[in-house]
Order: C-alpha cells, then structure tokens, then sequence
C-alpha cells in the first residue's frame, strides 16, 4: 500500500509537470527530448510513463534528444566527480556506478546477507582475483555494511566465498556505492562470486545505541536551550559520540544534568524506535527535524523514538523525530544508559558535546568512582565529605600562599633577600630607588613597588626579581612625576638589556621580563638613562 501510494503521488506530479511543460510546445510537435529528462532527472518521472500520457494526445518524445540530455549528465557527473580519497582513481568508481548502479543496502533488516563481488580494486587498477594477504577494495551488488555518511561511522566485519576469505575493515559510501576495505585472509576471492557478509554484530550495536542517542541528545539540548538548537554535525563511532549544535554559550554544569537526565529518562522508557519512509515535505509537516549536512531525495525515512506531550508526530505524542538514514536500535532501552563528557566550544557559534553510551558509560561511571573513593582515602574522609575538604584545602593552600609571599617580600624589603643593596639616587631632580633581589617572583614585585613609592613619597622605584637565571622586572612612578616619566619607558628600557622584548602597563606601574638576569645592572642604567633625559 505504501509503494502503491508513493507511486500514485509520482505519477499525479509528473502528470501535473508534463501538462505545465506542453505550454511552451508547438501543438502536435513532440517534447523536447531535454524536457523529458528533466522530469525524469529532477522529478523522478521515468521515460516510459512520460511516452504513454503523451501517446494519448497523439504525440511522442525526442527519444534522440533524450538520450543526449543523459550523455551530458554523465559527463558532467564525471566531471565533476570528487572520488573517496582511495588510492584508486575516480573514474574507476565513476564506471562501476555507471555499469552496476547503486549498491542495494540491506542493513537495515539485517546484519548478514549473500551478495555477489561485482568488482575488485587493488590500487587504482580493477582486477579479477585477490589472494590471502591482499589489501583490497570491494563493491557487491547489496550489503548489509553501512556505508559512512550522516556522521555514522562505517561497519566492519567479514565476507566468506567458496574459495577464500577477507576481512572488512571499514565500509564507505559514494554516491549510493558502497566501497567495502578489506584484506584477504585466506585462499583467493574472485570477481563475480556468491559472498556471504557479515558484520561485527558487537561494533554495530554500540554504533547505533550511539546514533539513538544522539537524536535524544539533539532533542534535550533544545528542550533545555531553546528551539534555536539545531545539528551542526556529529559524530557516531562504536567507543563515544560527538555532537555540534548551533548555540553561543557553554552549559552550565546544571543544564548539563538537565540534559543527561532526560536522556536517560527516554532510554529507560523503553519505547519501539520506530521507522517510516515518507516524503521530506510530510515528514516536515509533522514535525521532523533535517539534520545539518544530509541530502535529501524524493523518500526519506523518518526515526521517532520517546513518549512525552511535545505535539510531534502524527499522534502528537512523540518526543524525537527526525530525518535520518542512518542505523538504530530497536528499542531507546537498547541504549542502556547514557552519559556526557563535557561541553566545549567547537566554532563561532557552535557547541560540541562528547558522550557515552551503554557499557563505556557504566566504565565510565565506575572509574569515576573509584577516583572519588581513592580522594576519599588520600583525605581520610567519607565520600559524601570530599568536596568539602577539598574546599577547605584550597582555602588554607591560598592563605598558606599569601603568607610565604608577604614574607618574601618582608625578607627582601630588609634587605635579606637582595642580590645588591637597595640604591636611591637622584636623577635630573628625581629619586630613583632600584633593587636587584632573590627568591622572589615576578608576582611579588607591585606589592613591594608599592610600599617602596610609599617610602620614597616622591620618585620611581625599579625592581628586578633574578629567577633561576630569568629576569622579571617592574617600576614604579608616584603620582606627582608621571606626566613626567612613565613607568612603561623605564620597564621598556631595562628589559632590552635583560634580553626581552616590550613590557607593558601604566604610567605608574610597568612590568616585563627578560632571558639573562646577569645583566641587571645595565638594565638599572638603562632605566636611570630614561630618567636622566626626561
């Protein structure tokens, strides 16, 4: 009934297109052959039926100009043919999809299926046979692999013929044929072949509870986030998924929950996944969602799964409902759980969730576990206590941090940690305090300059911390001499002699830094000799 109503909505729109096209036509003159491949090509209306509704108004079709308009859409498909990144070349594809057609996709329905070897690749040369250790490419007339595309990773498996075996490693898709990666590990396989297929059912089943997941996951960003929530890509591999969306912000460790939560939600209701074959306009019609990146022909199978008052659907009960022709699991409890890596940013604009689902999910959860139970140990804390101790060892790590500091600048305000006296000098009517010191850092120096401005009252101050042989340097001007002198021109100045380069800030605070502190006395004369030529 299905095919019978799809074919009728086909034919009614070819009828209604070959009418509209007889306009522009010389009564009793055939169509021109380019209009009828036009209804065929972009409207999916074939050839024959075109001939038969004219052959009622006694006319017919330019069959030549037909053909014509079909040669030219070959060349232009092959020349504009990207190919797969394989080592073979283009054309080799190009021709097999021109002899065979399309390649028949029987996974949906099952994991295993015959089909016959329609080609061998080796390189970029098509040849009869491969033997034991061969590292091929191979097309068959149906499969039951998936082929990459719509984010969902290729399936890998292997294929059995009366006289060898290989082993497919991945599986990719161009253009509706599927190119099977494979290297033969016994006996010799041979173009033509009867083959037996089967895939790794286990890397199957993680690939789609991946790919379920992930329209859960579009469905609660969008519920948590808004309606502006849209798929910007993804990824479905059997260890974790990726997901891009369109949304400007991170989320927040309780959007994050919300997120996980209603995901989980969904999976434990346990609800069919169900699949429909409509037209893109009915499924839009209803509520589904087109997701970033797939091209969509005259058919699309339509993946709703999730029970909650959302309006979607015929029925308007369905939580997820979206275009997709990529491969999913029976039930949303097939999933078996679910649970997020992290948010980060992926573009302008666009967000990337990573995710697990299943066993890596469980793993996962386990492992955090235990790296809970071992902080709980290493602190001698219950469980339940560790974020508080954890908190309070911050806090005493901070003020353990601001003491050694206020003593290392204390220890080096006396005196005690210089590398050379402290000097005061006046230059061009101004005071100048400079100091070279140890075991401070480069953070320790604006407290010290400050206090040392205090002293002075009136003058700048120039500091140079020497740090496992690395210079940090800061100066200081007061307030009454800085539309005199500024702070950034004695930093700048001392940081060329300590083998840096800019330095920067206020005129009243500057700092910088160099490689070679053994220089600290040219770079306190530099400094003096911007002061002397204010």
């Amino acid at each position: 009934l299905s095919e019978e109503i799809r074919f009728k909505t086909t034919l009614d729109r070819g009828l209604k297109l070959l009418d509209e096209a007889l306009v522009d036509v010389p009564e009793g003159a055939d169509l021109p052959g380019e209009t009828a491949f036009k209804l065929y090509d972009t409207f999916g209306f074939p050839l024959d039926l075109t001939q038969d509704a004219l052959r009622e108004k006694g006319r017919g079709v330019d069959t030549d100009g037909f053909d014509a308009a079909m040669e030219d859409q070959k060349a232009k498909a092959r020349a504009a043919w990207s190919g797969t990144g394989a080592a073979a070349d283009a054309a080799i594809w190009f021709d097999l999809l021109d002899q065979h057609g399309v390649t028949e996709f029987l996974g949906y329905e099952t994991e295993a299926a015959e089909g016959q070897l329609l080609a061998i690749v080796s390189g970029s040369d098509a040849v009869d046979s491969a033997n034991k250790g061969d590292k091929v490419i191979l097309v068959f007339n149906q499969t039951p692999f998936y082929g990459e595309s719509g984010g969902q990773v290729g399936d890998a498996g292997t294929l059995r013929t009366d006289s060898g075996s290989a082993t497919i490693t991945d599986t990719k898709k161009v253009n509706g044929l599927f190119l099977h990666m494979a290297e033969v590990t016994e006996g010799t396989i041979t173009r033509g072949q009867g083959t037996e297929l089967v895939l790794d059912h286990g890397r199957r089943s993680t690939i789609r509870a991946n790919h379920s997941a992930t329209h859960l996951l579009h469905e609660a960003l969008r519920e948590a986030l808004g309606d502006h929530v849209a798929q910007r890509g993804s990824l479905n591999a059997p260890d974790r998924l990726r997901f891009d969306f369109s949304h400007g912000d991170g989320l927040s460790a309780a959007q994050i929950q919300q997120v996980d939560s209603q995901v989980n939600a969904m999976i434990r209701q346990n609800t069919p996944v169900d699949t429909r074959i409509m037209t893109p306009d009915d499924a839009r019609a209803i509520g589904g969602q087109a997701l970033f990146g797939e091209k969509y022909g005259d058919e699309v199978r339509v993946v709703s799964m999730g029970r909650a008052p959302t309006g979607k659907g015929a029925d308007g009960q369905t939580w997820s409902l979206e275009l997709c022709g990529g491969t999913h699991v029976r039930q949303t409890g097939d999933i078996g759980a679910f649970v997020t890596l992290g948010d980060s940013a992926s573009s302008a604009g666009v967000r990337r969730i990573e995710a697990l689902t299943g066993q890596a999910a469980l793993d996962y959860l386990q492992e955090q576990d235990k790296r809970l139970n071992d902080a709980a140990l290493a602190l001698k804390a219950q469980v339940a206590d560790v974020p508080a101790r954890v908190k309070a060892l911050i806090e005493d790590r901070k003020a353990l941090t601001n003491e050694v500091a206020q003593l290392r600048r204390e220890l080096a305000m006396s005196g005690g940690a210089s590398a050379a006296p402290t000097e005061v000098k006046i230059i061009n009517g101004m005071s100048i305090k400079s100091q070279v010191m140890q075991g401070v850092t480069g953070k320790d120096l604006p407290a010290m300059i400050d206090e040392m401005k205090a002293d002075l009252g009136s003058g700048a101050v120039l500091l140079i911390a020497d740090s496992d042989g690395k210079a940090a340097v800061a100066a200081g001007v007061t307030a009454d001499l800085t539309d005199k002198i500024s702070a950034v021109d004695l930093v700048r100045a001392a940081v060329v002699e300590l083998g840096g380069k800019g330095g920067g800030g206020r005129p009243d605070m500057a700092q910088g830094g160099g490689k070679d502190a053994s220089n600290a006395a040219q770079a306190i004369a530099a400094a003096e000799a911007v002061l002397a030529g204010a």
